[in-house]
């Protein structure tokens, strides 16, 4: 809004008439009416902001915000530059034309309030109505109360670096469906919203259809998805099939909402087809695909696939498992545990013994042996191309220690669900699949493929040491509920930043021709959440 605005009070609501490229009315509606006491609020002060100078600082920024006056909004911050571009983008850029701000009674220093704005391009009008907050905040040098400036404050949604923004989206919009043809919404599966808004990205102009306009959230990274908020004009979609399956994908969204910071991922063994992909976080991010966090104990399919794979040990061979073993320091097993002389490598494998792993390092003699097995037979790292963003895994090389931490999935080894739930269907199989959302034909894209398959001796060994997992080991209880027979799994727990309490909870598992793997950050041991998660999930697969 330009300098020709006129503003009034009247009956204590302040209206604003818009001047420049459109017309519009904004206002304040609440106690439109100033004081000697408004004005002392605002004076210089020291110690905690009080009630009152919260209320009166958050009166007169959302006062100059209606009146479009990003100037003097922008004075009332303590970021005057962000908050004057983001108050007159709220016009200029997200095409609001008229907005009712109604603030409500502050809570010590946080003051509520209410937007019901209308948003108008190219001749459609439709109303955007939100609930916001700000919190006043002591001026670092000049003493005043000032709104503590976060974009959340022009909408709730907006995080670090964001914009609100309408106009015709670059992208067309698209019907996902799944394997079977059920439509995939975000409505419906909540947590795959930004799945769908990478879909649409990536694959709208690709499959046809035509763009409608919108008003959505830019996001501060290039390369991430636009969420849309609302659509002010119906495009044209077309129809993009993808591999999810309905059925699983709504198990696996009630799985991880029983759980803070919970992420799973299923697959098909036989072919790499994602079935299913579901986040319960604050933060909004796809850690099913795109996290990168130690795996902990479930990184020992891939350490016995390797000691397998050399002939170092054997499913039905002894395994010692003292309860330390020292690789330039000391590592111990959960609770300093031990198993008589002469256990065999399955039983050690089964009850996730971590001395059994570390003490093969020195007949391995090869810091490379590990990584190697990883990308040969597994496919970690070689750049997976599943349809939307996601991240394949890593295991460097490494000496003493951290060789030492590696075997056990600790370390400098990184995986995310998805890498954890495609290791387990490596295993079910012996051949690595790459995982796949939508098919490779649809853009021409590299599928990955791995150097060498899985010796079949070493696969029948593993399969059946985590079918022993699955029902006498660590994964007997999460497991108990999943139906038939023909079903393993493979506990984890990862100490992340010295969070010996709190580790980060991995499980994953197999029934039929489905694999799954969960991580519960700071959910505790692999069986405790992560484990019911993936139970739920196979069930349903």
């Amino acid at each position: 809004m330009n300098g020709a605005a006129k503003g009034a009070i009247i009956g204590g609501v302040f209206l604003a008439m818009v001047g420049g490229a459109g017309y519009g009315v904004y206002a304040l509606v609440g106690d439109g009416g100033g004081d000697a006491d408004d004005v002392s609020a605002l004076s210089e002060g020291s110690g905690p902001i009080k009630e009152k100078e919260a209320q009166a600082a958050a009166k007169a920024f959302l006062t100059a915000w209606a009146a479009g006056d990003e100037r003097g909004a922008a004075d009332l911050t303590n970021n005057a530059a962000a908050a004057q571009s983001a108050v007159g983008e709220f016009r200029t850029k997200a095409f609001v034309s008229k907005a009712v701000i109604t603030p409500g009674k502050a809570n010590g220093t946080t003051v509520p309030f209410k937007v019901e704005a209308e948003i108008t391009y190219e001749g459609t009008t439709k109303p955007l109505a939100y609930d916001s907050q700000l919190t006043v905040v002591r001026g670092l040098t000049s003493g005043k109360p000032l709104v503590d400036w976060q974009p959340a404050v022009i909408h709730p949604q907006l995080q670090k670096d964001e914009k609100l923004r309408a106009g015709a989206p670059a992208s067309p919009p698209v019907k996902a469906v799944d394997r079977n043809g059920e439509e995939l919404t975000a409505e419906k599966y909540p947590s795959l919203r930004q799945v769908l808004d990478e879909l649409r990205q990536g694959y709208g102009n690709k499959a046809g259809g035509r763009a409608g306009a919108e008003v959505w959230i830019e996001p501060a990274a290039k390369d991430a998805p636009r969420r849309t908020l609302l659509t002010l004009v119906e495009g044209e979609p077309s129809t993009l099939k993808t591999y999810l399956d309905a059925k699983v994908q709504a198990a696996a969204e009630q799985a991880v909402a029983k759980f803070p910071e919970a992420s799973v991922v299923a697959v098909k063994p036989s072919n790499g087809h994602i079935l299913a992909i579901a986040n319960n976080r604050k933060d909004g991010f796809n850690a099913a695909m795109r996290g990168n966090r130690a795996p902990g104990s479930t990184m020992k399919i891939v350490t016995a696939a390797m000691l397998m794979d050399r002939g170092l040990v054997a499913a039905d061979k002894p395994a010692e498992c003292p309860k330390t073993v020292t690789w330039e320091r000391e590592f111990h097993n959960l609770k300093n545990f031990d198993l008589p002389p002469g256990t065999n490598f399955a039983t050690s494998f089964a009850r996730s013994c971590n001395t059994a792993f570390i003490k093969q390092i020195k007949p391995v003699g090869d810091d490379s042996a590990l990584p190697k097995e990883a990308t040969e037979v597994f496919g970690i790292g070689l750049d997976w191309k599943t349809g939307i963003k996601s991240t394949d895994g890593k295991v460097p090389p490494a000496t003493g220690a951290a060789a030492a931490a590696a075997y056990i999935g600790q370390g400098q080894i990184t995986m995310n669900p998805l890498n954890v739930a495609s290791i387990t269907a490596t295993a079910r199989t012996g051949v690595f699949r790459q995982p796949l959302l939508v098919s490779p034909e649809l853009d021409g894209r590299t599928v990955a493929t791995a150097e060498r398959r899985m010796k079949s001796s070493v696969q029948q060994q593993l399969v059946g040491m985590m079918k022993l997992t699955a029902t006498s080991g660590t994964a007997r209880e999460a497991m108990a509920p999943v139906r038939g027979s023909d079903k393993g799994a493979k506990t984890g727990s990862a100490e992340v930043g010295g969070a010996d309490a709190s580790p980060d909870s991995w499980f994953t598992g197999f029934s039929g021709d489905v694999a799954a793997a969960a991580m519960v950050e700071g959910g505790g041991h692999g069986g405790e959440a992560a484990g019911p998660i993936v139970a739920t999930v196979l069930n349903a697969g």
